[in-house]
């Protein structure tokens, strides 16, 4: 009744229906991750200004390229 290929395959069935419920709800966490994150730095006054995340990212390539510079200076490279 119950040849061993159809359990076989019923089981991977089941196995691959438990993944993809799992994939499914880690996107969805992950998702809900990155709206948190967003809303979280979102101005409150005016939301059409957009926020600080972006000054902040210049702020620290130039701190980036100021270690890089005095690295150099330590080293005795010149620029």
């Amino acid at each position: 009744m119950f040849e061993p290929t159809m359990i076989i395959a019923a089981a991977s069935l089941v196995g691959l229906a438990i993944v993809a419920w799992a994939l499914l709800r880690a996107w969805h966490g992950w998702l809900a991750l990155k709206r948190q994150e967003l809303e979280r730095f979102q101005t409150p006054g005016n939301p059409d200004e957009g926020s600080s995340l972006g000054a902040a990212r210049i702020e620290i390539s130039d701190l980036k390229e100021r270690i890089k510079k005095l690295e150099a200076i330590a080293s005795g490279v010149d620029l």
